[in-house]
């Protein structure tokens, strides 16, 4: 699956393992901000907690409605977000791979 867009921006959700902790965020290019999450490249609640894991992706067409979405799931109970990703992704596969696919 070929998610890149120069047009696109992105909400995803990483994990640090299947249940573990979660971060919500968005991006402009998911395949970079995936990478800097796995290789710990910038410091902070990520490499922290060890939170390397693409777990949920949501694809948008402006800045805006991405950051309108973040906003939304950010707040957003733990169990809602768990149902999110266990709808697009049942057993918490890391989707990195497939973002080149």
């Amino acid at each position: 699956m070929r998610v890149m867009d120069e047009r696109s921006y992105w909400v995803y959700i990483m994990a640090s393992k299947r249940n573990g902790t979660l971060y919500v965020g968005v991006t402009s290019d998911l395949a970079k901000r995936a990478w800097e999450h796995r290789e710990d490249f910038v410091k902070g609640f990520t490499s922290s907690y060890r939170v390397h894991r693409l777990v949920w992706f949501e694809q948008h067409a402006t800045a805006e409605a991405a950051i309108t979405r973040e906003k939304q799931i950010k707040r957003w109970n733990r169990a809602w977000k768990v149902r999110a990703i266990e709808a697009l992704n049942p057993y918490w596969n890391d989707l990195y791979e497939s973002l080149s696919e």
